[in-house]
């Protein structure tokens, strides 16, 4: 009986969208208000967050027909330029946070300077004292302090 149904739920889905990581992402933001509603019910009485608690089923019901809507879609290159719109400003959302972590644990070992002249990141090994630094770029020699 479910090998039917599987089968007619993939006759049914020829030709349309399905799920992408855009759809994926809506589905975690509405798990997280639907946590953040139970939590607000349980726990806070503030007038605020009843506001909150009384526009949540809106918001609920529209982040789920917009899932709904992309999946069943048959309009398979506006849905793809859409997640691939999602796809770039997450690229870059995590890009920078990214190169901001690896900064910081690097900054343990070493020390980052930039080229007076240029401006390139220069990576200096800590507790080396003071030494003359030149630029991998341009060439230009200044002192800095391990």
């Amino acid at each position: 009986m479910f090998k039917n149904l599987r089968y007619r739920f993939a006759i049914f889905m020829q030709g349309r969208y399905g799920t992408d990581q855009l759809s994926r992402f809506l589905c975690i933001v509405v798990v997280v208000l639907i946590v953040l509603d139970w939590i607000a019910n349980a726990f806070l009485a503030f007038p605020g967050v009843r506001v909150f608690v009384h526009f949540s089923g809106i918001i609920y019901a529209v982040l789920l027909f917009v899932i709904y809507f992309r999946t069943f879609s048959r309009n398979i290159p506006r849905r793809y330029a859409e997640n691939q719109k999602f796809l770039s400003l997450a690229g870059r959302l995590s890009s920078f946070f990214g190169r901001t972590g690896r900064s910081t644990g690097q900054r343990i070992e070493y020390h980052i300077y930039k080229c007076p002249q240029c401006r390139q990141k220069i990576r200096i090994p800590r507790g080396k004292g003071r030494i003359m630094v030149r630029c991998p770029k341009c060439g230009t020699e200044f002192m800095k302090q391990s």
